[in-house]
């Protein structure tokens, strides 16, 4: 009965190093794809270097000096070539006017690539 006892015990405590040892292993994976993502995020665009990017397979805009490429969006976007109106310059004001619904908000920022340099 002890040795049943010992047993268990140590299976335990095996199963939690080995626990504890796969969330070391995965745990910076998780801080490089972090890094990742801010280093997309430090990422600085020229007014310049944006407008070139103005075309319906090309289309960048600035939103409050953050630089998001909306190419993948144009063909979907409910208000049709109204997109490309300020394709590779500054669409802030026709982002925030009353045609668009509050989810265009939480859009957004799947198309984000950097800021606009200041």
């Amino acid at each position: 009965m002890v040795i049943v006892a010992v047993a268990l015990v140590l299976c335990a405590v095996l199963g939690v190093f080995v626990l504890f040892s796969r969330d070391r292993k995965s745990g910076p994976a998780k801080t490089l794809h972090s890094n990742a993502n801010n280093n997309k995020a430090s990422k600085i665009y020229s007014k310049a270097e944006v407008f070139f990017h103005n075309k319906r397979t090309d289309c960048w805009i600035i939103i409050k000096n953050k630089v998001y490429d909306v190419t993948s969006y144009v063909e979907e976007h409910p208000g049709g070539d109204a997109i490309l109106a300020h394709a590779g310059d500054d669409s802030t004001e026709g982002f925030y006017g009353p045609q668009h619904a509050t989810r265009v908000f939480d859009m957004i920022d799947d198309f984000y690539v950097g800021d606009l340099e200041q």
